[in-house]
Parts: structure tokens; sequence; C-alpha cells
């Protein structure tokens, strides 16, 4: 199941009537969830940076949840963020450790629906205020989701809302969160994604066994490459031990495409590579790196959420 890690930036938890009780609905759930309270763990605003950065390297999916405070998050959240977000984490020449992670903004706002427009005292919508946020997901090449929010959700006695209300609208955006995880991390294409990038992101390393990828494949895989055909797990062993006496470990296949669509049984999944390599002397390229770029069709099906592939076809675009 897919590790979801939530990030509560209420700075008062005990005196919150909604937040609270979205983090006990999520924690609650049959979703693999860890909540992390900043508001606990730092009362002093002394983030410990790498266990922070621990926690989000280990989830899948990372959710923010917070009150809107003056157009932004509270000031808690934005040191977490300033703190952990770091260069060679979230961005910068080695900053890839959160890329491919799906992110939602979780959140509460007090105003009603209406000020939240051109016309409303706020004149912006919510979405534009999260835009800062949001460009924080691109640039650390997470998979920014649709954000989920509500609005009315704070009681003031006698003035503003009741108790029961804001903690009803409470529940309702935990179970419109929950669903929008869910839709995310058990959907077809999700799973397929996910592997996709597992997939890559070992083969890079080019391993001398090839335990891992055909572990995958259908025994009567059938496997295309400009190398050749090859049939089976030995067909597929055969044109591993071609790729490994090509090209050097520490390969970077870059996923510049990928589409997913049901087909006969299962899916058929069509991607468009980028493989910069540098190769063994005694290859072809004799030694010269290469800058190359290839579509690959897959046919796959899933079972009980494993994905297993029975055909591969790469054909390349070009090369460099």
């Amino acid at each position: 199941m897919s590790k979801v890690v939530v990030i509560s930036g209420h700075p008062d938890l005990e005196q919150s009537y909604t937040n609270t009780v979205i983090l006990q609905q999520l924690e609650a759930s049959k979703l693999d969830v860890e909540v992390r309270r900043l508001d606990s763990l730092y009362p002093d605003y002394h983030i410990d940076v790498a266990a922070e950065q621990r926690a989000l390297m280990a989830a899948d999916v990372i959710v923010l949840q917070f009150p809107l405070y003056w157009y932004s998050t509270p000031a808690l959240l934005k040191k977490w963020l300033d703190d952990v977000f770091a260069y060679n984490f979230a961005y910068g020449a080695e900053g890839d450790k959160l890329k491919g992670k799906d992110f939602f903004l979780s959140l509460t706002v007090g105003g009603p629906e209406e000020s939240y427009d051109p016309l409303g005292y706020n004149h912006f919508t919510v979405e534009q205020m999260l835009h800062p946020l949001q460009q924080t997901a691109y640039l650390a090449g997470m998979n920014y989701r649709a954000p989920i929010y509500t609005n009315r959700m704070v009681f003031i006695p006698g003035v503003y809302n009741t108790q029961a209300d804001v903690e009803e609208r409470a529940r309702d955006h935990a179970t419109r969160l929950m669903s929008a995880i869910r839709k995310v991390v058990e959907s077809p294409e999700a799973i397929i994604k996910k592997f996709v990038a597992a997939w890559f992101a070992e083969f890079d390393q080019l391993p001398a066994e090839s335990e891992f990828f055909t572990q995958s494949l259908a025994s009567d895989v059938q496997w295309v490459t400009p190398e050749g055909e090859f049939a089976g797990h030995e067909g597929f062993r055969d044109w591993y031990n071609i790729a490994k006496a090509t090209f050097k470990p520490g390969c970077d296949h870059h996923v510049e495409q990928i589409t997913v669509n049901p087909k006969g049984a299962g899916f058929e999944v069509q991607l468009r590579i980028r493989l910069i390599a540098e190769t063994q002397s005694a290859s072809e390229f004799k030694g010269a790196p290469v800058n190359m770029l290839v579509n690959e069709t897959w046919q796959v099906q899933i079972e009980a959420g494993r994905v297993e592939i029975q055909t591969y076809h790469v054909e390349p675009v070009t090369a460099s």
C-alpha cells in the first residue's frame, strides 16, 4: 500500500475544531497514513530537517494540512517548508528526492465561498492564493494534485457558525481528501506509473543479476528491441547481457511522456524515454556517450496491485 505522510501545519491543534477532526478521520482510515504534527514536534520552531526529509522520502503521497492564514500557510508550516525543502533535496543539481511523489494541499478556509471571487472582499480564488505552493511542487518535480479545501471552517461562539456545523464540514472534507488520495494511489494508471518509475530507477543501476526485472515479466514475454527479438525469461536475460555490455551503470532514463490506456485484458503503456548514458569501450558506441530518444510500447496486466509485462517493444527515435 502506498505510504501517505500528512504534515499538520496548524500551530495549535488543541484550539482547532476542524483540522483535528480531519486528522482523526485520516488516522482512522485504512490508508497507510503517518501524521506529523508540527505544533507538538516543534513548538520552538527548531525543525529536525533530517527527520522530516526521511519521512518525506519514505512516502509516496505528501499532504500539507493547514488552515489558511492571511492567504498563506501558518508561520510554522512556512518555516518547515523553508528548512526541509532544501537545495540538493527538493531542488538543485541533486535535488530530486521528492520527484514523482503525489502532492496534496488540504486546507480549511474561514471565509465563505463568495468572498473568494473577483467581486468578493478577498478578490482572488483560493486556487490563486495557492499558486506559490503549486510552483513549489513543480520545482520539486512532484505531481501537484487538485487542492482539497472547505470554506466556513471557523467557529466563533455566538458570532460565526456552530461547532457542530464546522465539525460536520471537517468530516466531509476528510472524506473528500481520502477519496482523492485513493483515486491517485489505487488507480491502474497510478500503479503503472509507479511501476515504470521503479523499473527505470533500477535499470539505471544495471545490477549484476536480472531477478528484479524477471519477477515482473510474463513467462512468455515478447521483447522486441533494436538488438533483436527475444522470448521468455531466458530471452530477456540474453538481451540484458547485451545491455550491460553496451552501457555503464549510472544511466539516466528520463520518462518524457507516458500514457496508459485499457487494451484487452490489460493496459497498453506508451512511453517516450530519453536515455543519457556512458557506454562501454568494447560496445558498438566505442565508449562514446549517448543521448538517445526512444518510443516504448508495453502491454501489461495488473493482478492484486502487481504489474506484469507481457510485451515490450522499443523503437529508437534519435540518437547522438
